[in-house]
């Protein structure tokens, strides 16, 4: 397996932009989510890592090695697609050796890791039968296994579980994971789905409009969001916006929303414009009758273990989670309180996250 470094990776399909100056560095055995919205540039990313996109600027390394306009097969990189990609006129057992038998791998050699990478995924008893006749689940390990037979320096993977119903689609990334775990590749994974990505992910770039906002590991990527994009993206329910009514200033420990003054952390530094916007997580908000927020329950989401709580305040809806056995009722009038060691306030401008001191100061 091997680091992959990309710098300042630049894509344009005539006058669109795709990918803008991009740089990431995947750490050898790293599983490296690249995290965004249809259309922000990560499969394009992807594609330019694997050799199937040729960069419009900037360098790829692979191991070390400069493989920026190398062929797709001169890179020993295995590509993982969402529709599978199979031989379906070949069985499993078929598909999986194809790729030796075209590398011209000896055969004592070929049924050594046949029988290797068949026992990995557990798709001993299906290997006689033809390909099109498996479950979604089945195929996609099929698929699995023909990139994992080759040992390539690294894999590459296209939101494969995309095209799996829920069940499955949990099932496999907690198998795919697990595999990642037990073979210690190097892997770069293309999703939209921000649960996927905090599950399976050692590290997530988060992208949008082309740009990385911001790398780190998925608790980074949560609990410290670098800009109001990546707060709202990642975290289900998404994270509660409240715009800020007056300008503040470093040193801030409480702001104004609604005419109600909410305690946060000691601001560090000011806002371009001096407008800032507060952002807190469903769970860091409590239900207090002396809280400073004031608002009528609009909606409750029953979620087996907790419900979801949407309040209707002049601030706009604030989304609350609480257990479910909560006694509560549409329109009745209640108090929030934000966890001031747990809210976040963004520029309201540049919607980059302001440094804040700790809550003691």
């Amino acid at each position: 397996m091997a680091e992959i470094r990309v710098h300042n990776l630049l894509k344009r399909f005539g006058a669109f932009i795709a990918v803008k100056g991009v740089s990431l560095t995947v750490a050898d055995g790293d599983f490296f989510v690249l995290l965004g919205p249809s259309g922000c540039g990560k499969t394009t990313t992807l594609r330019m890592i694997a050799g199937l996109e040729i960069p419009t600027e900037g360098e790829i390394r692979v191991g070390g090695e400069d493989v920026t306009f190398r062929r797709a097969a001169q890179r020993d990189i295995a590509f993982v697609f969402q529709l599978f990609a199979l031989y379906p006129h070949m069985n499993v057992r078929d598909n999986l050796l194809f790729p030796l038998k075209a590398q011209g791998v000896a055969r004592r050699e070929r049924q050594a890791r046949l029988a290797e990478v068949a026992r990995l995924l557990r798709i001993d008893q299906i290997l006689r039968r033809p390909v099109g006749g498996l479950s979604s689940g089945d195929r996609q390990r099929v698929a699995l296994g023909r990139a994992i037979i080759r040992r390539p320096k690294a894999f590459l993977m296209d939101e494969p579980l995309g095209a799996l119903d829920t069940e499955f689609r949990e099932l496999m990334a907690e198998e795919l994971r697990a595999l990642h775990d037990r073979i210690a590749a190097t892997t770069v994974y293309v999703t939209h789905d921000q649960t996927e990505a905090m599950a399976m992910a050692t590290r997530i770039a988060v992208m949008d409009r082309g740009n990385v906002l911001q790398v780190g590991t998925p608790a980074e990527i949560y609990e410290r969001p670098a800009t109001r994009f990546v707060a709202g993206f990642v975290g289900t329910p998404v994270m509660n916006f409240l715009p800020v009514r007056l300008p503040v200033a470093a040193g801030t420990r409480r702001v104004v929303i609604d005419g109600a003054e909410v305690t946060v952390r000691p601001l560090r530094e000011v806002p371009a414009r001096g407008e800032t916007v507060l952002g807190v997580r469903p769970e860091h908000v409590a239900l207090a009758d002396d809280g400073p927020l004031r608002g009528q329950i609009y909606g409750l989401e029953y979620m087996g273990a907790r419900q979801i709580v949407t309040v209707e305040t002049a601030a706009g809806h604030v989304k609350v989670r609480v257990p479910a056995g909560e006694r509560l009722r549409i329109g009745e009038n209640v108090g929030l309180r934000p966890d001031p060691s747990r809210a976040h306030l963004f520029d309201a401008a540049t919607e980059r996250a302001l440094v804040m001191g700790n809550a003691d100061g």
